[in-house]
């Protein structure tokens, strides 16, 4: 794949001829106790991630620890690229408007000759042909870490600097449309977090047809509206499923392109579309476990470590999805859980201490009206979701036809 205007055929350069530096830095003496809260940004290769430079979190060192680490000091339009460990190859271009900074022994600095432009090249990295690239070169005993004579000596397909230009030109006005569609879908992400946050703590009201306000809400218990299942499996249904925080109950096969279940199960909880199920494991953003809704498949098989149940005709199943993905079970949960109990990363949450928690519950009339405005939300989401994968997968093809 070329622009038009461009001939000729691209020279095979080794990375080692077309660069003035390649190296790493080091952990200080002293490791982390030299970290101070301000001063010279020391970039580890968790600061190396989405091919970009991110700097939440960000570690400093002292001036006079920079000056004995002067040959890895960071610069704009430096390409760092990690060498050790489970990120290795996550790469990026430092920004422009990048003042100083220095690295550790993870994340390998490489200054390229005037000639050549490192935001052509940070694109190869990433490219499926960069990353079996590195996949090939790993050495030691768990082949987790690139040494420099080896990244000196990759090959590369490379155009005169005005094509460079041109293709990196284009690949940035992607990234960039990325980056808009991530702020997108971020924003979409934390107004529906906020607006369920503050319905169910009742800070926000909605009303009838007629403008008025709806029944006072009451507490029950989870007991009161939902049933537990415990059915086994006697059909023998394979479609085992697993609980992913952010895609719900999925099945094994699809999240793990494996089953990673028992080969008989037989004996694991059967459950049918609009079922529900808690999953003890705390993950990220889901402190207390999460409890999805099987929504993918019209049946499915889960662990036994799983508690199941079904809610009442007289409950919308859409409203307690949207609940407890607020999280405010989570208060309730934090109650019973026994404090410093946890197997195997599972909370310690007995069954019949789940179904005692309380449940703040509306009429029907209001549940559906907040699962109706809530579900809106919900489908942009999932609009956004889309428009993200397929600008990240158009790059992945454009990438795949220009560094073939």
């Amino acid at each position: 794949m070329r622009f038009p205007g461009f001939e000729g055929e691209w020279e095979v350069k080794k990375l080692g001829d077309i660069a003035n530096k390649v190296n790493s830095g080091k952990t200080p003496l002293g490791g982390e106790a030299i970290y101070i809260k301000e001063g010279i940004l020391f970039i580890r290769s968790q600061n190396v991630n989405n091919d970009k430079l991110e700097l939440e979190n960000s570690t400093f060192i002292p001036e006079s620890v920079n000056s004995q680490m002067k040959n890895s000091i960071v610069k704009s339009n430096d390409i760092l690229l990690n060498i050790t460990g489970a990120s290795l190859g996550r790469s990026c271009v430092v920004p422009n408007d990048f003042k100083i900074g220095n690295v550790n022994q993870h994340v390998c600095i490489i200054r390229l000759t005037q000639q050549y432009s490192p935001r052509f090249i940070q694109p190869i990295f990433s490219s499926s042909k960069g990353q079996n690239i590195f996949n090939n070169l790993q050495t030691g005993s768990g082949r987790e870490g690139l040494n420099f004579e080896n990244i000196k000596g990759i090959r590369l397909s490379i155009p005169n600097l005005k094509e460079q230009q041109q293709i990196a030109s284009f690949l940035s006005l992607i990234d960039e449309r990325i980056v808009t569609q991530n702020k997108i879908l971020l924003h979409y992400q934390s107004l529906i977090q906020k607006l369920r946050n503050d319905i169910f703590k009742q800070k926000l009201s909605f009303k009838d047809d007629f403008g008025n306000k709806f029944p006072e809400w009451e507490i029950c218990k989870l007991s009161d509206i939902s049933n537990r299942i415990t059915q086994k499996n006697s059909e023998n249904n394979q479609n085992v499923l697993t609980i992913s925080a952010q895609l719900g109950l999925i099945s094994q096969l699809d999240f793990f392109n494996k089953s990673v279940s028992s080969k008989n199960v037989l004996g694991y909880y059967f459950l049918i579309t609009n079922d529900f199920a808690y999953n003890k494991s705390y993950s990220n953003g889901y402190p207390m476990g999460a409890i999805k809704r099987l929504k993918r498949y019209e049946k499915g098989v889960v662990s036994t470590l799983y508690i199941c149940f079904r809610f009442h005709e007289s409950v919308s199943i859409d409203f307690m999805e949207q609940y407890f993905e607020s999280g405010i079970q989570n208060l309730e949960i934090e109650k019973i859980a026994q404090e410093g109990a946890r197997n195997h990363g599972l909370l310690n949450v007995g069954i019949s201490d789940f179904f005692d928690i309380k449940i703040n519950i509306p009429s029907i009339e209001e549940q559906k009206q907040i699962a109706s405005f809530l579900s809106k939300i919900e489908s942009k989401i999932q609009t956004e979701k889309a428009i993200l994968e397929q600008l990240e997968t158009q790059k992945k093809y454009l990438l795949q036809q220009m560094f073939v």
